[in-house]
């Protein structure tokens, strides 16, 4: 080869096909809702601070090594404290993330979100997704410009993780504390502490380090694929909570010395479904059960889950009568939005039980 030939391809190399290979970088969304960081407090080293402070703009920043990663979008969808998150905004959050991806938009979206209800956000749009795209949430404990602030690691890992076609075809992921969790598994165990999130049946997804991720399986729960949504039918799920016909579900606590009354009003309250989040196994007093029985003699739907962190409620539980559903591996809170949306598309005890044995 001679020297000018050779010339030429050494620039090539060296020059040409980096920067080609740059433009190529994965394309990835960040999706900003609020929450611990996004907030700020009076003081580095102070205990309280105000949530849902900062911009999507602002986040980024403080992550500069993000661009290196993938290139980057930011989108503000809301600026709350994820305590105030609500079915309107979840919707809203699944029609963009659906629309972003059928344009062919962006290869993975970051959802930034507080860690009080980031779970129950992460398994809705788990149901309602269809798409192997990577979507990937993350928050923090601490608030932005707090004393080890642990936002900005965790973004950094988020947007790494989205980027990684490993993380295709995993379904809904969160990334926390460098710990990869799945949609359907991981839930909060801790009010302030930086490793606030656990898997308690399963554990991790993966562990990301340096921004690099490692899996240790797939997630353990199937994902009914009759509950996911094409953008056109999220606008139709929207209209529905405007006209206020959403399927209403609601939670009750069972404990010793429990009564019945809080079933009663919601049956006269004119509830589609109740959880019930038992003791132990699904477990519950007689008048709590007499109470089950009245609501599913008036087409109350009665899904039986547990306060218990790890187990879930399977059909072995104690004292099972006709009617009720058994959650499964889902806590009482994703177990009321598995049932919340199943009630949009089903109606018979066999069919929603059905959708449930996917957990």
């Amino acid at each position: 080869m001679s020297l000018k030939k050779y010339l030429l391809l050494a620039t090539l190399c060296l020059w040409v096909l980096p920067a080609l290979y740059g433009s190529q970088k994965p394309r990835i969304t960040i999706i900003a809702t609020g929450g611990t960081i996004a907030g700020t407090a009076s003081s580095a080293t102070g205990t309280s601070y105000d949530p849902a402070q900062l911009t999507v703009d602002a986040l980024m920043a403080q992550a500069p090594g993000i661009p290196d990663r993938a290139t980057i979008t930011g989108l503000q969808l809301c600026n709350i404290a994820s305590q105030h998150m609500t079915t309107q905004i979840w919707i809203r959050l699944a029609f963009v993330i659906d629309s972003l991806f059928r344009s062919g938009l962006c290869d993975g979206v970051v959802i930034t979100h507080g860690t009080d209800t980031m779970e129950e956000t992460a398994f809705f749009l788990e149901l309602v997704l269809g798409h192997g795209n990577p979507v990937v949430l993350t928050g923090a404990m601490r608030p932005a410009n707090g004393l080890g602030a642990d936002g900005p690691a965790n973004l950094f890992n988020a947007v790494c993780l989205a980027a990684d076609p490993a993380a295709r075809d995993r379904g809904v992921m969160a990334v926390l504390n460098d710990y990869i969790y799945a949609a359907a598994e991981f839930t909060k165990v801790h009010t302030v502490n930086p490793d606030a999130f656990e898997s308690p049946d399963c554990g991790p997804l993966g562990v990301i380090r340096g921004g690099n991720s490692h899996f240790f399986r797939a997630p353990a729960g199937h994902l009914p694929s009759q509950l996911t949504c094409t953008a056109g039918e999220l606008q139709e799920l929207a209209a529905k909570l405007r006209d206020k016909v959403f399927p209403k579900v609601e939670i009750i606590l069972s404990y010793a010395g429990a009564t019945a009354e809080p079933l009663d009003a919601l049956l006269k309250s004119g509830v589609d479904g109740i959880v019930i989040a038992g003791v132990g196994h699904g477990n519950y007093s007689r008048e709590i059960e007499a109470g089950i029985q009245r609501c599913l003699e008036q087409g109350v739907v009665i899904v039986r889950a547990t306060r218990v962190l790890a187990g879930g409620v399977t059909f072995d539980t104690e004292r099972p009568f006709n009617g009720q559903i058994v959650s499964g591996m889902l806590n009482p809170q994703k177990a009321r939005i598995l049932l919340m949306l199943a009630l949009t598309r089903f109606n018979t005890t066999e069919q929603l039980q059905e959708i449930f044995r996917h957990f």
